[in-house]
């Protein structure tokens, strides 16, 4: 591992190295989006590189399709695959019921459907990512560009009577534009600070037209696989409530992904 990497990109490594391992020849692979989830395809393009890993990868965004063929892994869309044995895919908040927050890096909507037709889904991130109650990430929500202000409006009449403890809502900007989904839409990020029953305003949010989707996934994950930077990793599973630790060793002269930006 290169010493440039910050202990955080150390942390995001190791646990895409587990999560990768997870993964066996003949599956059908969801593949996330966001640096963390680069992490995964990288570590799974030197399985195939390296160990003859036969995977085909369902990605979420048009620059995880890009990376995973970078990598030599096959890209299928999920009508072709219909249905994953397993999705990879980070988080920008999760709680001790690995609840989460997703869609900071914009492509929740995809995300949602294409862990919802797997499986399992596991998820990779630092410890920095957990929570005791999900809010302090600003909670992304899609929306059509069709009169999106009026459902700006209606998402914050709708807060009034949830249990948050802020309402503030923004259009998310690419520059001095509109930031603009790989389905052309837009996202609204809702500054909450607390989600008191986040089950609750996912269904609520869903409710109101002109919302695609909310970057809520509730009762969708399976796995955390926790990364730390001094190669410690923690396996977290909901299902039968276990926490199995596993230890990496960090090679100072592994560079293979020190040319991997954030």
């Amino acid at each position: 591992m290169s010493s440039t990497l910050s202990p955080i990109d150390k942390a995001k490594f190791l646990a895409a190295k587990q999560a990768a391992s997870y993964v066996e020849t003949g599956m059908k692979v969801g593949l996330g989006t966001g640096s963390t989830a680069a992490w995964l395809v990288r570590c799974l393009g030197e399985r195939v590189r390296d160990q003859g890993l036969q995977i085909k990868g369902v990605p979420t965004s048009h620059r995880t399709a890009d990376l995973a063929r970078e990598v030599g892994i096959e890209v299928i869309t999920l009508d072709e695959a219909k249905w994953l044995d397993l999705t990879i895919d980070g988080a920008d908040e999760y709680d001790g019921q690995l609840n989460l927050i997703k869609g900071g890096g914009g492509a929740l909507l995809q995300e949602k459907i294409v862990a919802t037709a797997s499986d399992q889904m596991i998820v990779i991130a630092d410890i920095s990512k957990q929570v005791e109650s999900l809010g302090a990430f600003p909670l992304p929500v899609e929306v059509i560009p069709f009169g999106w202000q009026t459902t700006k409006a209606l998402i914050e009449e709708a807060l009034i009577g949830m249990d948050v403890l802020g309402r503030a809502t923004s259009l998310r900007m690419n520059g001095d534009s509109p930031y603009v989904t790989d389905e052309g839409n837009r996202i609204l990020d809702l500054h909450l600070n607390r989600i008191g029953n986040a089950r609750q305003l996912s269904l609520v949010l869903n409710q109101i037209p002109g919302i695609v989707e909310n970057g809520l996934f509730i009762d969708v994950c399976d796995k955390v696989v926790v990364g730390f930077g001094d190669g410690k990793v923690e396996v977290r599973d909901i299902n039968d409530g276990t926490v199995v630790p596993a230890f990496f060793d960090l090679h100072e002269d592994e560079n293979l992904f020190a040319d991997l930006g954030d």
